[in-house]
């Protein structure tokens, strides 16, 4: 595929991806995806990973879906050694292969969607309940301000 610089493209159900599912709050969807296999002017075999999906996460502040939409582009140097990974140009990240030269691209694609997802998720349009957070949204947005500055006893020093 590299020597012939073969092109994939296609879309994949999330649910056909068991690991990434795993950490989803649901399955439904697919993946869009371009696979692109190539060899530099160094002569470093790549595969351009290119993947576009709408994933549903649980928000870790409201507990509740949202929809993440996540989208990849990578640039793999295929090695066959962990040695090889020393070699390879800048912005390229590692992909090992196996001696015979084969990979899955559906892993792939997983491995890089699984490498997007945040660490904590959290929807960016959620805030915490009043009841959490101990005070009014409105008392900080009609302009009122913490009295008890910690640095107002340096500026009593400073004079």
């Amino acid at each position: 595929m590299v020597s012939a610089r073969r092109l994939f493209e296609g879309a994949l159900p999330v649910a056909a991806m068991s690991r990434l599912c795993e950490l989803l709050a649901s399955s439904d969807g697919t993946v869009r995806f371009a696979l692109d296999f190539g060899r530099d002017e160094m002569g470093t075999d790549y595969v351009d990973v290119r993947a576009e999906a709408s994933l549903t996460l649980t928000c870790q502040r409201t507990l509740e879906p949202f929809v993440l939409p996540v989208a990849v582009h990578t640039r793999l140097g295929l090695i066959r050694q962990e040695r090889d990974e020393a070699g390879l140009p800048p912005g390229f990240e590692p992909l090992l292969i196996g001696a015979d030269g084969r990979l899955n691209p559906a892993d792939v694609m997983e491995d890089e969607l699984l490498l997007a997802l945040p660490l904590v998720p959290v929807n960016p349009d959620s805030s915490l309940p009043d009841d959490v957070t101990g005070h009014e949204p409105d008392a900080f947005a009609a302009g009122e301000r913490r009295s008890d500055n910690p640095f107002a006893v340096l500026r009593e020093l400073k004079k």
